[in-house]
């Protein structure tokens, strides 16, 4: 028996892998991997992948990455965990000093998580606690955009929009108001982006004259809806919402937790907006995928209203175990320092301008609908009618073919519906993208190929 089916064999006997139909791997076994190193993945069998999604997003600086090896092994010497409340330790502070130093002017206090999506139930109750600090009582819902995807925990998925995880639930849910989006993949002839960010944004100033006084916080991806099929908007819109979440006197919470750290080009995708949200969410690439960990950057202002004499009961008391671990922010600083010594955004424009030039040719593929770009994300959308952009039925899976495909050929591809995207480790190499763009070429075209 080959090592790869022994441990296919043990894990399907105990293990329940996350967003995945079980009954599926009776066809198609979970790959097992036994070691990691810079962008590649290999298997028992010896077998290597190019992990072009970053292990769910998260992977930016390779497996393995040596200067974060050495950081958390450093401090797993020395302080393993303690509990954040009445106590601290210097990874937990300096982590939150250079955080609130690089992101946007005005967030200046982080609170810990554990995840993306506790990151995002984090703001949402900070945001609702504060108006009712406040006195206003009022306050209790929030406004999200269509297609959104704000992470799987209740309140999480309370303000997404993306009926596949969203849609079971339902009846779970606390109602949001979702607001049509600045999906630049609807433009019209002859229109930019940022036109359909201007146009689109007349729905969220109409909801907010609507419901100001009922809404604590509108809760936005900035720039891209990575699970809504990496859907891209310009950065306009970020700019009417900030400037209206000030007018009606309501929150902002930008999600950049798939984002963030150098995603969209810029180090923070808000920044290219020239705006600071209330609430930054951030996890995924701020430990690089080496541990859990999550911050929320918030103002000031916010903080104040949490802070008095304990009898008036006005503290945030969420709590989660391991908020603040030490390995987890000792991992996020060596992240930081990469940054910080690498040029690491600068490099990544060469990057990503051959991450478009190596599937260009698919631009004229008859059942390609667009080739869409920003920073370090790359998305191919194939659609069964390039002129009407009419979708395959979502049961046909051609993303599927897609995903088999690459990991014949050594490469983790894995589509979001009938959407292939590459959201590659930042230690990739130009002619790693090209072979990449090869592996995603001849699957499209294996997968549109009637």
């Amino acid at each position: 028996m080959q090592e790869n089916t022994k441990w296919q064999n043990r894990d399907l006997a105990v293990l329940w892998h996350p967003c995945t139909q079980m009954k599926d791997h009776e066809a198609y076994p979970p790959i097992p991997i036994r070691r990691g190193e810079g962008v590649w993945l290999e298997d028992f069998d010896g077998r290597r992948y190019i992990d072009a999604v970053s292990s769910w997003w998260v992977n930016i600086f390779g497996h393995a990455n040596p200067r974060i090896n050495a950081a958390v092994k450093q401090q797993l010497d020395t302080l393993e965990h303690v509990i954040l409340a009445g106590f601290s330790h210097e990874p937990a502070v300096t982590l939150a000093e250079r955080l609130v130093e690089i992101t946007p002017p005005g967030l200046s206090r982080c609170f810990y998580a554990d995840n993306g999506s506790a990151a995002v139930e984090v703001s949402l109750k900070m945001s609702f606690h504060y108006w009712l600090n406040r006195g206003q009582h009022k306050k209790t819902r929030f406004i999200c955009l269509s297609n959104s995807y704000h992470g799987e925990t209740l309140g999480a998925l309370s303000v997404g929009d993306v009926a596949l995880y969203k849609e079971t639930y339902a009846p779970l849910l606390m109602e949001s108001i979702v607001v049509p989006g600045p999906d630049c993949y609807a433009r019209e002839q002859g229109e930019s982006c940022a036109d359909v960010a201007r146009r689109q944004f007349a729905h969220m100033e109409r909801a907010l004259g609507q419901h100001a006084d009922e809404v604590c916080a509108v809760i936005v991806e900035p720039l891209i809806q990575c699970a809504g099929n990496m859907r891209m908007y310009d950065p306009e819109y970020l700019r009417l919402l900030r400037d209206a979440c000030n007018r009606f006197g309501v929150h902002l919470i930008a999600d950049e937790i798939a984002v963030g750290f150098g995603r969209t080009g810029t180090l923070f995708a808000c920044e290219q907006a020239a705006v600071t949200p209330d609430f930054m969410c951030l996890s995924k690439g701020l430990t690089a995928g080496y541990l859990p960990l999550a911050a929320v950057l918030t103002t000031d202002e916010i903080y104040r209203a949490f802070y008095d004499d304990y009898e008036r009961m006005t503290a945030f008391l969420h709590s989660h175990s391991y908020t603040g671990n030490p390995l987890a922010c000792s991992a996020a600083l060596a992240t930081l320092d990469i940054f910080a010594t690498d040029n690491v955004v600068h490099r990544n424009r060469d990057l990503s301008a051959r991450m478009y030039d190596a599937v260009a040719e698919l631009a004229d593929h008859p059942h390609v609908a667009e080739i869409r770009q920003t920073g370090m994300v790359l998305a191919v959308e194939m659609v069964a009618d390039k002129p009407s952009r009419t979708p395959y039925p979502w049961q046909e899976r051609r993303g599927l073919r897609v995903y088999h495909h690459a990991l014949s050929k050594g490469a983790l591809l894995r589509p979001l519906g009938n959407v292939v995207y590459f959201m590659p480790p930042y230690v990739i190499t130009p002619e790693q993208i090209d072979t990449l763009g090869s592996i995603a070429i001849e699957g499209i075209e294996l997968a549109t190929h009637e």
